[in-house]
């Protein structure tokens, strides 16, 4: 039976998209319902309607889900910040671990084992250090801020927001006031007029610095000295004022040009016990403490030595890289944007770090210059924007053969696609964890572990412990492999096994690799698995 327009059903929502909106079945076809919950029994009144699917909205809930909690926020549905206020942070994150696990799986191919539980949030409410705010006029012609409202250009005004740092209230509130007393005219995008833009936050967790940036459709602002009177008067952790300009008929946030107002127009915060600055055009993910988990995770995965050089693709500001760097003998970032990659070195420079160097270029122009100058880096790390690797950089990757990948992705349908084309390379995936930096959203960050397939597979060995005489043995082969499996992500042979314990004086038998025919040759033991054994020994206390 063909849906109505404006029609009421009574419906049961049993999915949710990935957007977010609650799945339920009218008549055998799919509508989407946003601020709904998977468990809600409600009367859905249908609002459009296409071929195989529509929409509508809940009129009426008949029996809510168990998942569902009380709203805390008047504006939530109307502006596009928030997804999930009205259900628990429990099952928020099962949505965020159904959704990495259906991507990984259905497009991916991996097995869905390799997938850890996702790691949530400690806090759920004021995590983020940034807040771009549009400026307009309510509807007594005041100045005001806000944001804009899902798929639209207008702005649904606020005062303050769940998801913000504390910290921003109160500047909104000085700046709004100054705008109106001063008559300062909110920037249109149609007509092209007016001045003020947007306004910028950002704050700096562990410092408690504060910066307020002004973008401007102008030069300089009227009365901008007493705007940074009020705002150094009233706000004691203020650190910084920037005016940027943007002048451009764009929808684009910032415009290339700022000026600083007041300090030195940039803040500096603590992540993975290391210092960085902040300006208003570096990236710097807006939610620092689950930041940490996070490179903290892609640090672990990485699992790197002393002796490896480690490449960081789209470094930005040095973020990643840099919190790895101690780890390595050499880091290489690669960026093509010319102001992040002079962050990325001041960020060196700030935290005493010798060993990094930073490339302004693209992924092929970098890895032109590695090759020239014989450099093959061990494992690289790539976090792309939300749309993922081109075709073309995976195979820059694959010409430069490291041993590992590290994908760090804020898009799982863009990983799966391409850890897809990874595997078609040989690269293959050996663990994924998904991270939840946007609480509140349907944003969900993963990180993977790529390993290249072990050239040693398609050996066959049948040896079995006591096929090797040792002494002062305290672990099996069985052992020593499952514990370099998990730690590692890939398999050692028994025969490799052998070959280091007899390096380490472990083997009593002469004989124990001899091989039958004196033209057979037997394979080496490559130097990433000798590592990883040794770490095995040292780990059992045979060594």
């Amino acid at each position: 039976m063909e849906l109505k327009k404006n029609e009421i059903y009574q419906a049961e929502i049993v999915d949710y998209t990935t957007e977010g909106s609650g799945v339920c079945k009218i008549n055998g076809m799919a509508v989407f319902v946003p601020s709904s919950a998977v468990g809600d029994k409600a009367e859905v009144k249908i609002l459009k309607t296409a071929k195989n699917y529509a929409f509508g909205k809940i009129e009426k809930i008949l029996s809510p889900s168990p998942n569902r909690i009380s709203c805390d926020c008047d504006i939530f549905g109307k502006c596009g910040g928030c997804t999930f206020r009205h259900i628990s942070y429990e099952s928020e994150l099962a949505f965020k671990q159904k959704r990495v696990f259906d991507s990984l799986t259905r497009i991916g191919g991996i097995d869905g084992s390799l997938i850890a539980d996702i790691i949530g949030a400690a806090e759920s409410d004021c995590y983020r250090n940034k807040a771009q705010l549009p400026v307009t006029t309510d509807n007594d012609g005041k100045v005001c801020v806000g944001f804009f409202a899902p798929r639209s250009h207008r702005v649904i005004p606020l005062n303050d927001c769940q998801l913000q740092s504390r910290a921003f209230a109160p500047v909104i509130k000085l700046f709004l006031d100054w705008a109106n007393e001063n008559k300062i005219a909110p920037y249109d995008e149609t007509s092209h007029t007016g001045i003020l833009r947007h306004l910028y936050l950002r704050y700096a967790e562990k410092t408690n610095e504060l910066m307020v940036c002004i973008v401007a459709n102008a030069q300089e602002l009227r009365k901008e000295k007493q705007l940074v009177k009020i705002l150094s008067e009233h706000l004691p952790n203020l650190k910084s004022i920037v005016l940027n300009t943007n002048t451009d008929k764009t929808n684009v946030i910032t415009g290339k040009r700022c000026r600083t107002l007041y300090g030195d127009g940039y803040i500096t915060d603590i992540l993975c016990g290391m210092k960085f600055r902040i300006s208003p055009l570096s990236f710097y993910q807006v939610n620092r403490s689950q930041a940490e988990k996070l490179y903290q995770k892609a640090a672990e995965f990485a699992n790197l030595n002393k002796h490896e050089t480690l490449l960081d693709m789209y470094c930005g500001t040095g973020t990643i890289g840099l919190t790895m760097a101690k780890y390595v003998k050499n880091l290489i970032g690669v960026e093509i944007i010319p102001q992040a990659v002079e962050d990325a070195k001041n960020n060196a420079f700030l935290n005493d770090i010798s060993n990094a160097e930073f490339i302004c270029a693209d992924a092929a122009q970098a890895a032109e210059t590695l090759r020239k100058r014989n450099i093959k880096p061990d494992c690289i790390v790539l976090d792309p924007p939300r749309k993922g690797c081109e075709s073309s950089l995976i195979e820059t990757i694959f010409g430069m053969s490291p041993k590992r990948v590290v994908y760090v992705s804020c898009d799982p349908a863009t990983l799966a696609r391409d850890i897809k084309l990874f595997s078609e390379k040989g690269y293959f995936v050996r663990k994924a964890v998904p991270v939840d930096l946007f609480p509140r959203t349907t944003h969900v960050e993963t990180v993977v572990l790529l390993r290249r397939k072990n050239i040693d597979d398609h050996l066959e060995f049948t040896w079995t412990d006591k096929d090797f005489g040792t002494k002062g043995c305290k672990a099996t082969y069985s052992e020593i492999q499952s514990f370099i499996l998990d730690k590692y992500g890939f398999k050692v042979s028994n025969l490799n096994i052998a070959q280091v314990k007899r390096k380490c004086g472990l083997i009593e038998r002469e004989n124990y690799n001899k091989p039958k025919s004196e033209k057979s040759k037997q394979p080496g033991c490559t130097k990433d698995k000798e590592y990883a054994i040794m770490d095995a020994l040292r780990h059992f206390q045979m060594i």
